[in-house]
């Protein structure tokens, strides 16, 4: 039977609000030294137009052109750049390896080269920030470093990174899959996707299974002494990132899983991911609640998927009732009937609309 019109339903496909814009400029920016690094940045829409920083996912994604199409190019100058060690930026962790992609690569690291492209592109004043997943947590705590450099804060899928967050993506049922595949021991993402946990969980022995995260982080972290090792480590990757791609989104599409089962990328997400889940995002317990003033006098748009399961939909509650209880409502929070992927239809109309909506940026 043919079910890729289902799979295809929850896609925006063809119901983009604007075209694809143009490529304006784009270059690398050398943002540190012992070792360098250098991101990768894009520019699309207008050129005077209200700044956006788009903050990608993962840790570990990276940007592509489509990113711009949330966007109204007439009034919205939108920058796309690749954080450290991922997609075009160098050194990258597929062609240079995790040594010198992962070294001086943390949430601090990241703030600061946002402040650097900033420079770099003359943006002066407060700009939109937008970030998804990953991108939301930077966002948060690029806000917090530097509040009056954000007019406002556009978050998709809201990752708060608590070890919870985490145990529901990574561990669920795994310490007892052995032996009961199927039993509910706990909450967890397993529970709608079997086949795509057992997959992950076949990369691992069953003692390894009593801490994925770090079983995964110790297979990344060799050093291949033979091809079997070699080829594991690669295995390990690729199946890391597809899990998350896989159920990213609400009608997986198996047959097609894009840049997830690629090799660099899968290198890039997987080593990336797990260097910053096992240093706890390298943000402090706990950071955003302690500041929860600092993001409450910044306007906050959410947009987060009702069937979400890498982020699942108490994260936004959780940052909600926060910032409620700091006495200011989120202007727009928009709970969708999809998963957790910007590009399904419903997250990525909302985000539209949530941009077409905005009150005009009023610049110095």
């Amino acid at each position: 039977m043919d079910f890729s019109r289902l799979q295809a339903s929850s896609k925006i496909g063809d119901a983009w609000v604007y075209p694809q814009p143009p490529c304006l400029n784009f270059g690398w920016l050398e943002v540190d030294v012992d070792p360098a690094h250098r991101i990768y940045w894009e520019e699309y829409g207008n050129p005077a137009g209200e700044p956006v920083m788009f903050l990608h996912g993962g840790p570990g994604g990276a940007c592509a052109p489509a990113m711009a199409r949330f966007f109204d190019p007439l009034r919205y100058r939108v920058v796309l750049f690749d954080q450290r060690g991922c997609g075009k930026s160098e050194p990258n962790v597929a062609s240079a390896g995790p040594g010198a992609a992962l070294a001086k690569n943390t949430t601090a690291n990241l703030i600061g080269d946002i402040e650097k492209l900033r420079d770099h592109l003359a943006i002066t004043g407060a700009m939109h920030v937008f970030g998804g997943s990953w991108g939301s947590t930077l966002a948060m705590a690029y806000a917090i470093a530097h509040p009056a450099h954000c007019a406002s804060l556009i978050l998709r899928g809201i990752f708060l990174g608590a070890p919870e967050d985490l145990d529901y993506l990574y561990q669920g049922n795994a310490a007892t899959w052995q032996a009961n595949p199927y039993g509910l021991t706990a909450p967890g993402a397993y529970i709608k996707y079997p086949g795509e946990w057992a997959a992950l969980l076949n990369v691992l022995t069953p003692a390894e299974r009593g801490d994925v995260m770090a079983s995964y982080k110790a297979i990344f972290d060799m050093v291949p002494a033979s091809a079997a090792e070699k080829a594991r480590q690669m295995e390990a990757a690729v199946t890391w990132s597809l899990w998350e791609g896989v159920i990213s989104n609400m009608i997986p599409e198996a047959a097609d899983t894009g840049k997830f089962g690629e090799a660099d990328f899968a290198l890039c997400f997987a080593q990336i991911e797990a260097h910053y889940f096992a240093n706890s995002l390298f943000i402090p317990a706990g950071h955003f609640f302690d500041n929860i003033a600092t993001l409450a006098a910044i306007p906050i748009h959410i947009v987060h998927g009702r069937f979400d399961e890498v982020c699942p939909l108490t994260q936004a509650s959780r940052l909600v009732e926060a910032l409620r209880a700091a006495g200011t409502e989120p202007v727009s929070y928009v709970v969708t009937n999809a998963g957790h992927s910007a590009m399904e239809r419903e997250n990525a109309l909302a985000l539209t609309a949530v941009m077409d909506g905005m009150a005009p940026l009023v610049r110095a």
